[in-house]
C-alpha cells in the first residue's frame, strides 16, 4: 500500500478476528474498552454477546465473529470491545485485538470481487492489500449493525 496524500487518506481503527484484519473509520469510533462480562439477554440473534454497563448506559455488544459467520467467539480478558456510534445507535464490537489506528489512502481501497459479496461479503465494502502481503476488510457497519426496522423484521 502506498501512500501517497496525507489528504487523500482517512484514518481507520484496525482490528483482528480470529486470522483475519478488519477496519472501520475512526470517526465512529467513541473508545475502545478491555473485554468485561456482559448480561446476556433471552431470545436476542446469535451474534448479540449480551449488554454491558457504559457509564450508566446499556449497550448491546455484537459478537463480530458471528456476525459474519466465522464462528462464535468465547471472549477472554484478552479481547476488546471496540464502542462505535452510528447515526443514533451506540454499540459495541467484540474483536480479538485492536491491532493499529492506520492512514489509508482512498486510492488503495478496491471493490471486493463480485465472487465474494455473498455471505460475509456482504458486509464488507472494500478490500485494501498491504505491503507485508496481509488484506484488510473494511466493514459496513450499516449492514453489520441493521436499524431497528430490520431487527422487527
Amino acid at each position: 500500500m502506498t501512500l501517497q496524500n496525507i489528504a487523500d487518506q482517512n484514518d481507520y481503527v484496525c482490528f483482528r478476528i480470529g486470522e483475519q484484519d478488519y477496519c472501520i473509520d475512526i470517526e465512529v469510533v467513541r473508545e475502545i474498552r478491555g473485554w468485561t462480562p456482559a448480561t446476556v439477554l433471552p431470545h436476542a440473534p446469535d451474534h448479540v454477546t449480551g449488554v454491558i454497563n457504559l457509564r450508566g448506559s446499556v449497550v448491546a455488544v455484537v459478537d463480530l465473529a458471528a456476525r459474519l459467520a466465522i464462528g462464535k467467539t468465547c471472549p477472554t480478558p484478552r479481547h476488546v470491545v471496540i464502542i462505535v456510534a452510528l447515526e443514533n445507535q451506540i454499540v459495541g464490537l467484540l474483536a480479538d485485538v485492536v491491532s493499529d489506528i492506520m492512514g489509508i489512502d482512498e486510492a488503495a481501497m478496491q471493490p471486493v470481487p463480485d465472487i465474494a459479496a455473498e455471505g460475509a461479503g456482504a458486509f464488507i465494502t472494500k478490500v485494501i492489500a498491504l505491503d507485508d502481503g496481509r488484506m484488510l476488510r473494511k466493514l459496513d457497519l450499516a449492514a453489520v449493525l441493521p436499524g431497528k426496522d430490520q431487527e422487527a423484521a
